[in-house]
């Protein structure tokens, strides 16, 4: 399998984050070198299944995996945050922490800190509770990395994305245009005015797989596996 759905993996000033838990994803950590006891926040974009389902996995794991886990675990999504949790644990009774302190960050939009870093969000086009990401050093020439999570065009991820040293955007089809998604066209008008300084596609439909054209500057194409130092 040469691609599964999208999750990143940020280390960052003594945290790190995974930003979307969907299928697979767990397993993915692992062949990387990581582990669920190695993440500090998970960031939900929204709470559909490729961007949420092995939440499941990732919880059942820090209760039984060959290490338990000890040491705190924020979940932070948009709104309605806690009811989804609430119904996770209600059908899986094994994935409330044993052993840890979890905290339910609901941040539909603001910033918030923890430690050296700080995390902003915007709403999205997408779902009620959709979430773009900002994420930043908080020390002085501290980087900045966006995700999109999965959108339209939205002004309001364009301020969020502005000057960022790297946005990670959806751009689920090269021309196709579907509601709540972004293709070429649209996602080229964010980063005009946003102006980033890198941009990785990523969520990419299979209508990738038959695009033969040439992105333009800054405009990079993500892949499984793909490492970034900022």
């Amino acid at each position: 399998m040469q691609r599964v759905s999208s999750s990143y993996l940020l280390s960052t000033t003594g945290r790190v984050v995974l930003v979307d838990v969907g299928p697979s994803v767990v397993r993915r950590l692992l062949e990387y070198g990581y582990t669920t006891n190695d993440v500090d926040i998970i960031a939900l974009t929204h709470f559909h299944p490729d961007h949420s389902v092995d939440l499941a996995t990732f919880l059942f794991a820090s209760n039984y995996g060959d290490t338990t886990r000890k040491k705190p675990l924020v979940i932070l999504g948009g709104e309605g945050l806690e009811d989804f949790y609430q119904r996770f644990v209600h059908v899986y009774r094994w994935l409330s922490p044993v052993g840890y302190d979890l905290e339910l960050k609901s941040l539909p939009t603001g910033t918030w800190r923890l430690g050296e870093i700080s995390v902003s969000t915007a709403s999205s086009n997408h779902n009620p509770e959709s979430i773009a990401l900002r994420i930043k050093e908080r020390r002085k020439g501290g980087k900045s990395i966006v995700f999109t999570g999965d959108t339209g065009y939205s002004k309001k991820i364009v301020i969020l994305a502005s000057r960022a040293d790297l946005l990670v955007s959806e751009c689920s089809f090269p021309n196709k245009n579907v509601r709540g998604h972004l293709n070429l066209n649209r996602l080229g008008r964010i980063v005009q005015e946003a102006k980033p300084k890198r941009v990785i596609l990523s969520h990419l439909y299979p209508e990738w797989e038959d695009f033969k054209g040439i992105l333009p500057a800054p405009l990079l194409l993500g892949f499984d596996g793909l490492e970034l130092e900022i």
